[in-house]
């Protein structure tokens, strides 16, 4: 069955490859039930927004599986749940009364307009309009990003006020058991060890266990809570949770909100899933992303889903490159991250007792491969394509965010193009694209000051 539907032979992969990449996939994006529950539960149930964030990812990744046919995980954006939250909802909506349904509604139309632009091939002709140097630098860039957030995640980054960054505390349990964990993975893949990755998340688990009985590490339980639970009848209090009224009184503020929530996620997406699909050698030979129309429309049917459960825009994850580095290559690696999201409704204690130090060695590792993309890429041919890649490799991890890496390196490769008289290389595809990142420059100008 799982031939039939999946194509196995033909993308060079069996059941057992695609299973483990599938659950190292989620195992490295597990995280995401326990992070987007505390920071939506700010503006509304907490309860809730974990059942709708299990639900609505594992519906959007089925919806990928058997759609697309990619290895291609979805949950809610991180970034995302943070503007959701923290700028709609306590910021711009800060004196409406249950703002969170405004917010969603929002996340609903973002996904509509989506769909339709999916339909149209609009984001279609995006993803496969962006110079191969461009691909090459975003893959690269979206590495160092993961990088960082691993990095950060087992705090072996830290805050620094002289230095902006800075090294964390070797006497901390943490940094030791990710760098651990790390070493185990690299290892384990030298000897060329299936599943290497899932291997090192459960070793540095186990680890961890013990040096909390040790009492070396007590910034959190590691051991499953069973007599926590989860009220799985908390969705009715986020689900279908709407106000048009707000939004039909208010449409120049609702489009605004809108136009953040679909140009965070349009970029957002284009650059993970370009991302994943180079790792993955998914790419053809123009360097095009076959079926990208149905990539791309199941991310919008997602966010559709994840506004009508109650939560935040949901989208393509970059954590999929875990699975990918396990040899995951169809959407059966999908298929099986999505049962596991539905297995959580069940096990939450479980998933969501993996602590942040096990999970971090492997985006880690996972950006060590993705920065490899660099080797493909050309710096001495032409400038544009020498700055784009650049500013995507530089901006993603230095700002905290694909989409601004993406920016920078679009806006950036337009420009130099037309300084050094060669206009007409540059497709209307781009020519679209720089216009929107105009606007979105112009309009952070405009609310920075």
């Amino acid at each position: 069955m799982f031939e039939k539907v999946f194509k196995l032979k033909e993308y060079g992969t069996d059941v057992r490859t695609e299973v483990v990449a599938g659950l190292t996939t989620f195992l490295a994006m597990a995280y995401i039930l326990a992070v987007n529950p505390s920071i939506l539960g700010n503006v509304m149930d907490a309860n809730g927004v974990f059942v709708a964030t299990a639900l609505s990812s594992a519906i959007a990744t089925f919806v990928m599986a058997f759609l697309a046919n990619y290895p291609v995980a979805l949950s809610a954006g991180m970034g995302l749940n943070a503007y959701f939250a923290f700028t709609v909802c306590l910021g711009d909506l800060k004196d409406v009364p249950n703002a969170f349904t405004i917010a969603l509604t929002a996340v609903l139309v973002e996904g509509i307009i989506f769909i339709l632009l999916s339909l149209f091939k609009v984001r279609e002709a995006i993803v496969n309009g962006i110079p191969m140097n461009l691909k090459y630098g975003i893959t690269a860039g979206i590495g160092l990003f993961i990088t960082m957030i691993g990095l950060k995640g087992a705090n072996i980054v830290v805050a620094n006020e002289s230095t902006l960054l800075g090294l964390g505390d070797f006497s901390q349990a943490d940094v030791v058991l990710c760098l651990i964990g790390l070493m185990i993975m690299v290892v384990l893949s030298a000897y060329h060890v299936k599943g290497s990755i899932l291997i090192g998340i459960l070793i540095t688990w186990v680890l961890g266990m013990i040096a909390q009985v040790g009492g070396w590490y007590t910034a959190s339980d590691v051991f499953p809570d069973f007599s926590a639970g989860i009220n799985l009848s908390g969705i009715s209090n986020t689900a279908f949770k709407f106000n048009f009224a707000w939004a039909g009184a208010h449409v120049a503020e609702f489009a605004a909100i809108v136009f953040s929530f679909l140009f965070v996620d349009l970029f957002d997406t284009v650059g993970t899933v370009v991302g994943v699909a180079d790792k993955a050698h998914l790419l053809d030979e123009n360097g095009k992303l076959p079926r990208a129309g149905r990539v791309l429309l199941s991310d919008a049917i997602g966010t559709c889903v994840g506004a009508c459960l109650g939560t935040s825009t949901i989208t393509s994850f970059v954590e999929s490159s875990a699975g990918v580095a396990e040899g995951g290559k169809t959407g059966l690696t999908s298929f099986t991250t999505a049962c596991l999201f539905l297995v959580s409704l069940l096990f939450a204690p479980v998933f969501l007792a993996i602590p942040s130090f096990a999970t971090s060695p492997a985006l880690i590792y996972v950006g060590m491969m993705m920065i490899m993309s660099v080797t493909k890429m050309s710096f001495d041919k032409d400038p544009a394509d020498a700055i784009g890649g650049f500013m995507a490799i530089a901006m993603m991890p230095l700002t905290y965010s694909i989409a601004n890496g993406i920016m920078f390196a679009m806006l950036s490769w337009v420009i130099v193009k037309v300084c050094t008289k060669k206009v007409k290389e540059v497709s209307p595809v781009m020519w679209g694209i720089f216009a929107l990142f105009i606007i979105r420059i112009l309009t952070l100008a405009f609310h920075l000051q």
